[in-house]
């Protein structure tokens, strides 16, 4: 008799082993989904940017010590940048120079976020040299700004060119001001 009940398919036994199969194959997939997220995970992990790189992207400055006629340099992404803390007569002289009548033409305003604070990335455009006139006693060259030594370029207070074979403007790198006291460049 169990036999013939078996056999007949009366009762729970056929669908619940159809619904049983259905689970061990749903069961096992997911188990097989998870083993392979789990060995992939590092190798696409592997591939972001490391702490280093991610700390180069973007720096903050304390600017609050920087008095009015100073300047500093930090490092960002592997290059000097300037902060220089602008007297009125620097700004004002900025602001007289026609741009049109410069080898790359830029207005002061279009080069600085606050009229006060200059920043740029401090690399002469010609050959990669370092200028000098961000510490006292260097150089500043005929306009205010900065000297390039090695092959006479010379920068105006906004960073601008103004004579020499550099090309450009000493670059602005991405800026802003995360509060009165503090740059975050990058």
């Amino acid at each position: 008799m169990a036999d013939a009940a078996n056999a007949g398919g009366g009762g729970s036994g056929e669908g619940g082993g159809q619904s049983r199969r259905d689970f061990l194959y749903l069961a096992s997939g997911a188990m097989g989904a998870v083993g392979v997220a789990t060995v992939a995970w590092p190798f696409i992990d592997y591939m972001n940017p490391s702490d280093a790189v991610m700390a180069l992207a973007s720096i903050e400055v304390d600017i609050s010590g920087v008095q009015e006629g100073m300047a500093i340099k930090v490092m960002w992404r592997g290059k000097p940048v300037f902060i220089r803390h602008r007297t009125q007569e620097s700004i004002e002289a900025a602001r007289e120079v026609d741009p049109e009548a410069l080898p790359d033409p830029a207005s002061d305003e279009s080069r600085v976020n606050k009229p006060e604070w200059l920043v740029v990335v401090g690399v002469c455009t010609h050959l990669g040299c370092i200028p000098l006139g961000n510490s006292p006693g260097e150089p500043r060259g005929e306009y205010g700004g900065w000297f390039c030594p090695c092959h006479g370029s010379h920068y105006d207070t906004a960073g601008r060119i103004r004579k020499g074979p550099a090309p450009e403007n000493l670059p602005v790198p991405p800026h802003s001001f995360v509060n009165d006291t503090t740059i975050k460049i990058g």
